[in-house]
């Protein structure tokens, strides 16, 4: 029977606090569904997955301590199958083609970490002062070079520079000392 993200997450916790059961348990699980999310795109072949599969799992272990309890299990986990994937297909020179009506399977994991991103990056832009908020929305979400800024803000191009280096320090800053509040 496939396990429930909320088992995977809590057999993770488990083993990174060193039970070795609990550890096993969640290799099991991870190489049953992995063992499906490469045959769907390992289609021409098959007999790659094994190996995909091993070296998806001791990424998983060497990467362990990396984990956020905070964040699901199995969205962490299809990340690193999805880099090995990439890695495999750059290493072979091949492309994999996937049948249309699992296109969107390949975006839709994708979607929730990029709202949650999206969503934490307005929130923190929300807490800059207007003019840093305005500098970066120019030039680095807008795509206005220094110039174009400079022009639009009335500012010379060496202002605009060093405002949008200070606010993103600022931003960073805040985006660190948010993740510290959250664990």
């Amino acid at each position: 029977m496939a396990a429930t993200e909320a088992e995977l997450k809590s057999l993770m916790v488990a083993a990174l606090a060193a039970d070795r059961a609990a550890y096993r348990l969640l290799l099991g699980h991870a190489r049953e569904r992995l063992q499906m999310f490469f045959r769907r795109r390992l289609l021409e072949r098959p007999a790659d997955v094994d190996d995909l599969v091993q070296e998806t799992l001791i990424a998983i272990h060497t990467r362990r301590e990396t984990f956020d309890t905070a964040q699901p299990f199995t969205p962490w986990m299809y990340a690193i199958a999805r880099y090995k994937l990439v890695d495999y297909l750059r290493r072979s020179g091949r492309a994999i083609t996937v049948p249309l009506e699992q296109a969107e399977e390949l975006s839709v994991a994708d979607a929730g970490a990029a709202a949650d991103a999206r969503r934490d990056l307005e929130q923190a832009l929300a807490r800059l002062p207007e003019r840093s908020r305005s500098l970066l929305g120019s030039v680095k979400l807008q795509g206005l070079s220094v110039a174009e800024a400079a022009a639009r803000h009335g500012m010379s191009e060496s202002a605009v520079k060093v405002g949008i280096h200070r606010s993103l320090r600022r931003l960073a800053a805040q985006l660190r000392a948010g993740n510290k509040a959250d664990v």
